[in-house]
C-alpha cells in the first residue's frame, strides 16, 4: 500500500496562493523530485484546471521555460493524475482520471493501488482528506514571505489538532525551507 503525501507551497503566514511562492528552478527541482518519488498525483478540480491550463503547453515547448521548469512539466505530463470533482467528469489532459463515488473509499483504493505513493497538491481537498484521516505525510515548502492574505492552509479548519513528527528540514538557497513531517502515532 502506498502513502498519501500532502505537499504544497506555503508562506510564513500560511498563504497557499500559488502566486506567492518563489517559482524558480530550485523550487521546481524540489517538486520534481517529490513527483519522481510518487506513483500518482491527486488534485481537486480547481487545482487541476489551473494546472491543465498551463503545464501541457510548457511540456510541449510552446511556452519559454528554464530547464528545471520544463523537466517538471514533461514529467507531470507523463504522471497519472487523479481528480476529485462533483461538477466535472471529463478530464482531457493525458493520463487524467476522474475520482468518483465515496471520497474515503476511492482515495483509499488509489493509495492501495499505488505502491509508490500518491502526491496530493490541493489545499481544500487536503483539509477534507485530513478530516478522513487519509493523509500519511506532509511535505511543505515554506517560503520566506508574508503574504497578508489567503487562501490559507486549512482555512476551513479541522475537528482536532493534528500531531506530526519531523522527518527532515532542508533549507534551499532561495531562502525557502523544505519541511517533511509524518503523521504522529495517536
Amino acid at each position: 500500500m502506498g502513502i498519501l503525501t500532502f505537499s504544497l507551497n506555503v508562506t510564513l503566514d500560511g498563504c497557499v496562493d500559488h502566486r506567492e511562492g518563489i517559482a524558480d528552478e530550485e523550487t521546481h527541482a524540489f517538486f520534481t523530485r517529490l513527483m519522481d518519488e510518487g506513483g500518482a498525483m491527486l488534485w481537486g478540480r480547481v487545482t487541476y484546471e489551473m494546472m491543465e491550463g498551463y503545464w501541457p503547453a510548457v511540456a510541449r515547448g510552446e511556452v519559454e521555460a528554464p530547464p528545471a521548469i520544463r523537466e517538471w512539466a514533461v514529467k507531470l505530463e507523463a504522471k497519472p493524475k487523479y481528480v476529485v470533482s462533483s461538477t466535472r467528469k471529463d478530464f482531457h489532459w493525458v493520463h487524467s482520471h476522474h475520482m468518483a463515488g465515496d471520497l474515503r473509499a476511492s482515495v483509499q483504493r488509489l493509495k492501495d493501488a499505488t505502491p509508490g505513493g500518491v502526491l496530493l497538491g490541493s489545499g481544500q481537498l487536503a483539509a477534507e482528506l485530513d478530516r478522513l484521516n487519509l493523509i500519511d505525510e506532509y511535505q511543505f515548502l515554506i517560503h520566506p514571505r508574508i503574504a497578508g492574505h489567503g487562501p490559507t492552509l486549512y482555512q476551513s479548519g479541522l475537528p482536532s489538532t493534528r500531531r506530526l513528527d519531523l522527518v527532515s528540514a532542508t533549507p534551499l538557497r532561495n531562502g525557502a525551507v523544505a519541511m517533511h513531517y509524518r503523521r504522529a502515532a495517536d
